[in-house]
């Protein structure tokens, strides 16, 4: 019975298959199955786990035992409570991060959801809701979505999480965080978020896992869940598809295309 369900749904897939064969996620080059990616691309991603920072999420080399915190998380300790990325942000990741932000590629979303939700799962096993890092109503009426939006929507189909996109609004517009340097990226966006009146109450006491596209200095993240920790959220951890690891912002500034 299985063998003729196999047959069965390769049928009915096949005519799909034929008019819109499966692309590469990362170059669109021909495979074999739907959200993978080809022998040239797969190589060139880096996904993180651990042993890492278990606040940051940033890798370490070694194993440093249990509660051991990463350099950045103690010089600065961040509002939320854990960050975690599903990969390091550079090659096919950084295209196809480009590719969901700027080239439309929304299609993109489901499948680098499921990356995030390998390395999400402590994070969701706390977490009532899902919310993701909003544009504000300006920029979206030009762009036409929000690539967090897209991104939380997925996951939260994924983990059968709440998506609750209304407890977060984006209430000034700011500059692109290109070319922006860590300090000018904070002042960017701090008070730029708030959590509308009427959705106040919903908020208190909420476990919140906030979702952006890529980290990189964590400027956005933060002044987002400042804003979410006033409104009385409980606790508030963030989740990206890809990482910019410390080190490395200093040479993805003139990266024209580098999220916040």
């Amino acid at each position: 019975m299985r063998l003729f369900r196999a047959v069965g749904a390769a049928v009915r897939e096949w005519p799909a298959r034929l008019l819109f064969p499966p692309a590469c996620l990362g170059c669109r080059n021909l495979v074999t199955a739907p959200g993978t990616l080809c022998t040239e691309c797969w190589p060139d991603v880096r996904f993180l786990e651990p042993p890492w920072c278990p606040v940051m999420g940033t890798p370490f080399e070694h194993d440093m035992g249990d509660g051991f915190l990463s350099g950045e998380a103690i010089a600065d300790p961040p509002p939320f409570n854990r960050a975690r990325a599903a990969v390091i942000y550079g090659g096919v990741t950084k295209r196809m991060a480009q590719g969901l932000k700027f080239a439309d590629r929304t299609d993109l979303a489901p499948w680098m959801a499921r990356w995030m939700l390998r390395a999400a799962g402590e994070l969701v096993a706390d977490a009532d809701c899902v919310v993701p890092v909003p544009l504000h109503h300006r920029r979206f009426f030009f762009r036409r979505f929000n690539q967090s939006a897209e991104l939380a929507r997925a996951f939260a189909r994924l983990t059968e999480l709440d998506y609750r996109p209304e407890f977060l609004v984006r209430r000034r517009v700011t500059r692109q965080q290109v070319g922006l340097g860590m300090r000018e990226r904070e002042a960017n966006v701090r008070g730029a978020f708030q959590v509308p009146v009427k959705q106040e109450a919903s908020v208190k006491d909420r476990n919140i896992i906030l979702i952006d596209d890529v980290y990189t200095t964590g400027a956005t993240v933060k002044a987002a869940v400042r804003a979410l920790r006033r409104a009385g959220a409980r606790s508030a951890d963030v989740l990206t598809f890809a990482r910019v690891l410390p080190g490395a912002f200093a040479s993805e500034r003139q990266d024209n295309y580098i999220a916040a």
